[in-house]
């Protein structure tokens, strides 16, 4: 069963400066739990209105609101962002541009433990890199079984019942100089209209096979042999052949799997003894990007037909 994580995580203040390329001014309570992907540039907040404020976003100080903060009194200005401060507990606060903290900001990030960043970056720049970052970390994540690798460029990934051959079948395109993401388990997020999959950090580049054992494919085939993530573009299902059942020998079938909402083309691939799938696998990720280019065999070969 797939198990569907709630978009929340907890970072440390480090971390969350090195990814952002962030100075860190006051570290505050030490860590940033954070819960959605909004930013808020609090300029009508620190005018007063305070519906549809949601004190879970990271707060950014561009050059307007330091500039209107700049026009007011120490006292006044102390009483606006204390204000603020006591809506909940802010996750931090972002200043863009370099500019100076004034003292009564600081005072109160102080005693509401608020952590507080500077960027050296223009306030949309930052507003950008803040919304790609937490898209990325907030992203709603499934757990699938299966294998993903990348052939040609182009996500694949291998799904069936277990002792199908996924794994033996990954080794083999390995083999012939593609990229393993993920065995066995696959962390998959939505990020936008994309799903991108990646390893669990426990198994990560780690690959189970029947007979051998538990193999580390980084180290026995090197570094060129696997990838830290990909975006998924094709399905291929893995089951044994079945007597007797139809399968689609043109193309034209359009199936799909759904992962939270996104449609992505899938294809049924029956096994069995001398099939080599390694090679269908290849044929099955060029034909996907021909056909990501607006070339399908399939419809070429029925226009053809219909033409006579």
């Amino acid at each position: 069963m797939n198990e569907i994580a709630i978009p929340s995580e907890t970072v440390t203040l480090d971390k969350f400066a090195y990814d952002l390329n962030f100075e860190m001014l006051y570290a505050g309570r030490g860590l940033i739990t954070l819960t959605t992907i909004s930013v808020d540039r609090p300029g009508l907040r620190l005018a007063g209105y305070y519906s549809y404020f949601d004190a879970q976003r990271i707060l950014l100080i561009g050059l307007s609101e330091h500039e209107y903060l700049r026009s007011f009194s120490s006292a006044e200005r102390k009483e606006k962002v204390k204000k603020m401060f006591e809506c909940g507990e802010i996750p931090c606060v972002v200043f863009s541009r370099d500019l100076p903290v004034f003292p009564e900001f600081m005072e109160c990030a102080r005693a509401f433990k608020t952590p507080v960043f500077r960027s050296g970056k223009v306030t949309t720049s930052v507003m950008a890199d803040l919304f790609v970052y937490l898209n990325r970390l907030l992203a709603p994540v499934t757990t699938k079984h299966g294998v993903l690798m990348d052939v040609f460029g182009v996500g694949i990934m291998l799904t069936g019942n277990s002792g199908v051959g996924k794994s033996e079948t990954a080794m083999e395109l390995i083999k012939r100089g593609h990229r393993l993401v993920a065995d066995d388990s696959v962390l998959i997020k939505r990020i936008e209209n994309t799903l991108v999959g990646t390893a669990p950090e426990r198994i990560r580049y780690f690959m189970e096979l029947r007979g051998i054992g538990i193999i580390n494919v980084k180290n026995m085939y090197g570094s060129g042999s696997v990838l830290g993530e990909k975006n998924i573009e094709l399905v291929m299902e893995m089951e044994p052949w079945q007597q007797g059942k139809e399968y689609d020998r043109i193309g034209g079938e359009k199936n799909v799997e759904e992962i939270f909402g996104v449609k992505i083309p899938k294809l049924v691939i029956p096994v069995s003894p001398g099939r080599n799938l390694a090679i269908l696998i290849e044929v099955a990720a060029r034909n996907q990007r021909l056909k990501s280019m607006g070339y399908d065999a399939a419809q070429e070969l029925i226009q053809r037909t219909i033409g006579r």
